[in-house]
């Protein structure tokens, strides 16, 4: 795969001032000011951080495939992870580029909030099976393919048996996650999905934005620009609930359990059922529930 290109000033600098100062990038905390309210006071003055929440346009070539809301940060690897999700991308080797777009029509601070994939065969991208640009929400919900016959149509294979999974490891997982939340300690509005080795246990990527979808289209394109997939003997975290969305991802991403915070919904746990994965919920307090793919669990 070619070198992923980046504009100039992509790393935030800017320039020399004037007329050529160069755009900064966004990045995932933002400062307001605020007043706060309490009892027997006329109200404070003080300074927030709160989580970016900008625009992301995705683009296949010349083409707009969709707009989420996101925090700004690994907008490469959310654009690549939700192309994959949609079955727009099947692994690394689809990839011959990801860089921002700086289209002179676009205004300075828009240019960071457009992603383009160039795909390795252009062809590949008929623009016939997905002709409508989604726009996706930062909030969890359907907004791909619904059907698990289509999921097996784009390829989604049931997962390989193993590994052993340890109920008291799983358990320890979403705390963790919460402990390498940095974005979410300054501002508290963020999501977060991690990666974790079964084999070591420990946490090998994590990314946080105000969609738990986009949290874990970021770990998934980490792994697809790094030729890291499928990602058997590995667990991916997110924080809240696990939705049928979530279980997609999951699964497509080739991971073999699913571990949140609170509940699943039902159809996550039918996803989870067809496809062998084991879909662990409500992980807190030494506590864990399993609502499928139970083999896996060890003493299970």
């Amino acid at each position: 795969m070619a070198e992923h290109a980046v504009p100039s000033g992509a790393d935030g600098a800017s320039g020399a001032g004037g007329t050529d100062e160069l755009p900064r990038r966004p990045g995932p905390v933002t400062r307001v000011r605020a007043r706060r309210f309490e009892p027997g006071t006329a109200g404070i003055p003080r300074e927030d951080q709160l989580a970016t929440e900008e625009p992301l346009e995705v683009r296949v070539g010349s083409r707009r495939v969709a707009v989420t809301m996101r925090t700004p940060g690994a907008d490469f690897e959310l654009a690549v992870g939700w192309l994959l999700s949609e079955g727009l991308l099947h692994g690394h080797r689809d990839v011959s580029a990801v860089r921002y777009c700086t289209d002179v029509e676009l205004e300075p601070d828009e240019r960071f909030n457009v992603v383009t994939v160039d795909l390795t065969d252009p062809a590949a991208d008929d623009g016939e099976t997905r002709a409508r640009p989604f726009l996706v929400s930062s909030a969890c919900g359907v907004c791909g393919r619904e059907t698990l016959d289509d999921l097996h149509l784009r390829g989604y294979h049931r997962a390989p048996d193993g590994p052993a999974l340890d109920p008291a490891w799983l358990a320890t997982l979403p705390e963790r996650l919460g402990e390498r939340q940095s974005v979410f300690e300054r501002t508290g509005g963020l999501h977060a999905a991690g990666l974790f080795d079964v084999r070591t246990g420990e946490a090998v990527v994590v990314r946080e934005d105000v969609g738990r979808h986009n949290a874990v289209d970021k770990v998934v394109g980490w792994a697809l620009l790094g030729d890291r997939l499928p990602l058997h003997g590995h667990v991916l975290v997110v924080s809240g609930r696990a939705s049928y969305e979530l279980c997609q991802k999951a699964v497509g991403a080739g991971v073999d359990a699913l571990v949140a915070v609170s509940a699943p919904s039902s159809l996550a746990v039918t996803v989870a059922r067809e496809f062998g994965l084991t879909l662990a919920a409500f992980a807190r307090a030494g506590r864990v529930t399993v609502y499928a793919g139970e083999d896996r669990i060890s003493g299970g």
